[in-house]
């Protein structure tokens, strides 16, 4: 199974180019998920960060966790959200592992499994267990402009942006880059020229 790493900013497209990739028909994998999927009410994870940044964040009745107020504490300071990464991500790097596994020992597996990450810089020491990354860039006057049209306020935009690798990053680690510079047509048709070219040859 050809395992692709897919990142891109804020607004960059990602999430269209993975959605397009999973209509031709390649497996794929929501970080972000996962990321939820560890604080299901009673996870060790859940339990960890409830002793980590209080038990009043866990729901007396459920069980689960209030994740409004977590953030709230946890990004109050650089040295609170290392901590609540430092307790995340292993688990989350642990389930995307599983989850890797268990598609490519299926009796029939996928021919490609894309893996959209939010963070690229987060698995900088994981990038090995891809067998691409793929990076989507677009002009940052465009992105901008794109989440305020879904609804964010454009501080909210600059904060995200501040508290994700840059382009350059992102660039530097791409094994391929797909430019998001023109239409919506335009980019779902450079997603199917490279999905092309790499099933064509039957994967590298």
């Amino acid at each position: 199974m050809y395992t692709v790493f897919l990142a891109g900013g804020v607004g960059s497209g990602k999430s269209t180019v993975a959605k397009e990739l999973e209509l031709l028909g390649v497996s794929r994998i929501d970080l972000d998920q996962l990321s939820r999927d560890v604080l299901t009410a009673g996870s060790p994870v859940t339990k960890e960060i409830a002793e980590a940044f209080g038990k009043d964040l866990l729901d007396p009745a459920t069980g689960e966790l209030n994740r409004r107020l977590l953030a709230t504490r946890a990004f109050s300071t650089p040295d609170h959200a290392a901590q609540l990464e430092a307790i995340e991500l292993p688990a989350i790097k642990a389930l995307l592992l599983r989850k890797l596994d268990d598609l490519a020992t299926r009796e029939d597996p996928p021919l490609m499994c894309v893996v959209e990450i939010p963070l690229l810089d987060r698995m900088a020491d994981d990038l090995s267990m891809a067998d691409e990354v793929l990076v989507v860039c677009c002009p940052m006057e465009v992105r901008r402009e794109r989440a305020i049209q879904r609804g964010m306020e454009g501080r909210d935009f600059d904060a995200r942006v501040a508290n994700q690798p840059s382009d350059k990053w992102l660039r530097a680690h791409a094994t391929h880059v797909i430019e998001n510079d023109g239409t919506h047509a335009e980019l779902r048709q450079k997603v199917r020229d490279w999905y092309d070219e790499r099933v064509g040859g039957r994967l590298p």
